[in-house]
């Protein structure tokens, strides 16, 4: 039996965030999620409250943007914002001051290999394709810097996945639509569709 109403729990946290009370938005998401690991919406809120917190741009419209897709449809909306999330710059850091070890455990191993680790992979000379084909069957790929986000799209539009790196990119622009890198990228992987055909 959980100690904490999740339900109520959960609505005090986004009524914090609302009245931009980052910290305890952040503190009542994370008591969720300790008591419920598997809520993506305890999992999304405490990221976005570490947004708002950091002074990240963006984090409160996300917020709102996520409010609206729940009221469409809750289970996408969840997987939606956790796709969204998964692929900003350091996410798992700032979690780790938020957590206790298992559940940061299970933050950065359960749901996948972590890009550091990806990297080593190809480091010792393994190809880009061959291992990351390997790897999307059995787990995904968790990214936690910008800098390596962009290697990885790079990477991606280089050995034939432009599809994946075209979906990336419109979630990654819709949260940053004016990132000069972003842009450089989506120019690259037009000309690489258009030379495809």
């Amino acid at each position: 039996m959980n100690g904490i109403s999740k339900h109520k729990t959960l609505t005090q946290a986004k009524e914090c965030f609302s009245k931009s009370d980052y910290k305890n938005a952040l503190e009542k998401f994370a008591v969720v999620l300790q008591d419920f690991p598997n809520s993506k919406e305890a999992y999304n809120g405490v990221i976005l409250s570490e947004m708002a917190l950091s002074g990240e741009g963006g984090a409160e419209a996300l917020f709102d943007y996520y409010e609206i897709l729940k009221d469409e449809d809750k289970e996408s909306a969840d997987n939606i914002m956790s796709d969204i999330l998964q692929t900003m710059d350091g996410t798992v850091e700032k979690l780790s001051e938020v957590f206790s070890e298992p559940i940061r455990e299970r933050l950065e191993f359960e749901d996948g290999i972590l890009y550091q680790d990806f990297k080593a992979i190809l480091d010792k000379g393994a190809g880009f394709k061959e291992t990351f084909e390997n790897i999307m069957f059995s787990t995904r790929v968790i990214i936690t810097q910008k800098e390596d986000f962009i290697d990885f799209l790079e990477n991606l539009i280089e050995h034939g996945f432009a599809e994946m790196a075209l979906t990336y990119l419109e979630n990654a622009l819709s949260v940053y639509p004016s990132d000069v890198l972003l842009r450089k990228l989506l120019k690259k992987l037009a000309k690489s569709k258009k030379s495809e055909n």
